[in-house]
């Protein structure tokens, strides 16, 4: 119902904007199929590159394509900072603060619990300790270490945070993998981030991998190429998005996964599915490589979800493939 109210609006919106009402075919499609038909016309546009072009052509994409996220921190490791950028009234990501930081003793990537370095990626913030050992300053964030790209990769290790200093002791200027800066500064994110909008980039020579908007809008209208073919029930065309190499975040691999799949699809179900707070974006250090979150509401007769999902993306030769997906 909510799916059809919105489109009866579009409809409406498009024609007083004069954009459906030079559109014969669009109108015909309509009068004929009603709102279903037109509702998979606009599917099928949604996966349009065109469409995405002209869309991002004016947003601030240096850190890719963002929806949902005010705030990025984004660490240097080989300079040791922390930046912290803020979206202004523009839509576009400003810095706003400079800090220095102390980041794991060892050089690298982090592979291995233990190994004394701080990880590569893209991770959320996904709570705030107060009462921490004074070793750690006042507070700490804890990262999403290891996300699912990080266990696809076989990594291992957690607990990695961005904390402050020791209240009453002098400290290595290195940490055992995770983030350290000065208390004042750790208070200061503390009072001015909603955690729950924050993404953290972690990079070891600059502080983010910068993809170019016509990167994006492949990578974005495949996404949607990618929910036409579910939502529609084509199954090959589904399947060919995936990677042959692809592991599920539970350890299903494609074949499994792929026949999983076939009985899902074979129901031929009716399904609504909407995406929302989408964020595309480069992952450090891994070229042509993406992580791409959002909301998804999920409908069919015999299963509903809404919850986060991620997916792990690659471009080869333009085409997109999911490697690993939560």
């Amino acid at each position: 119902m909510q799916n059809r109210l919105y489109l009866f609006f579009f409809l409406l919106f498009s024609l007083h904007s004069s954009v459906i009402a030079s559109d014969t075919q669009l109108l015909t499609q309509y009068r004929l199929n009603g709102i279903e038909g037109l509702e998979k016309r606009l599917d099928k546009e949604l996966a349009s590159q065109t469409y995405w072009n002209n869309y991002i052509k004016n947003k601030d994409t240096k850190f890719g394509y963002m929806e949902s996220y005010t705030n990025i921190l984004t660490c240097n490791k080989s300079k040791s900072d922390l930046l912290v950028y803020v979206k202004d009234a523009n839509n576009t990501y400003k810095l706003r603060k400079d800090y220095n930081a102390f980041t794991g003793k060892m050089k690298g990537d982090k592979s291995t619990e233990g190994d004394l370095k701080t990880p590569v990626g893209v991770y959320d913030l996904v709570r705030k300790i107060s009462n921490v050992d004074e070793f750690y300053g006042p507070l700490a964030f804890v990262t999403s270490y290891p996300n699912i790209y990080d266990k696809y990769k076989g990594k291992t290790g957690k607990g990695i945070w961005i904390h402050g200093l020791p209240l009453h002791e002098k400290r290595d200027k290195f940490t055992k993998g995770c983030i350290a800066i000065g208390n004042k500064n750790i208070e200061c994110l503390n009072k001015n981030l909603d955690i729950q909008k924050t993404l953290l980039i972690i990079n070891e020579q600059c502080n983010y991998t910068k993809a170019s908007k016509e990167e994006l809008a492949m990578v974005l209208s495949q996404i949607y190429a990618w929910r036409y073919a579910w939502k529609y029930n084509n199954l090959d065309d589904y399947l060919n998005f995936y990677s042959p190499d692809f592991i599920r975040f539970d350890g299903m691999k494609f074949e499994r996964f792929k026949r999983y799949k076939k009985r899902i699809f074979a129901k031929n179900e009716k399904k609504s599915i909407i995406f929302k707070e989408l964020n595309v974006v480069p992952y450090p250090r891994h070229e042509h490589t993406f992580k791409v979150m959002f909301q998804e509401f999920y409908k069919s007769n015999s299963f509903t979800f809404h919850g986060k999902k991620t997916l792990i993306v690659t471009l080869k030769n333009s085409k997109m493939k999911i490697i690993t997906e939560k």
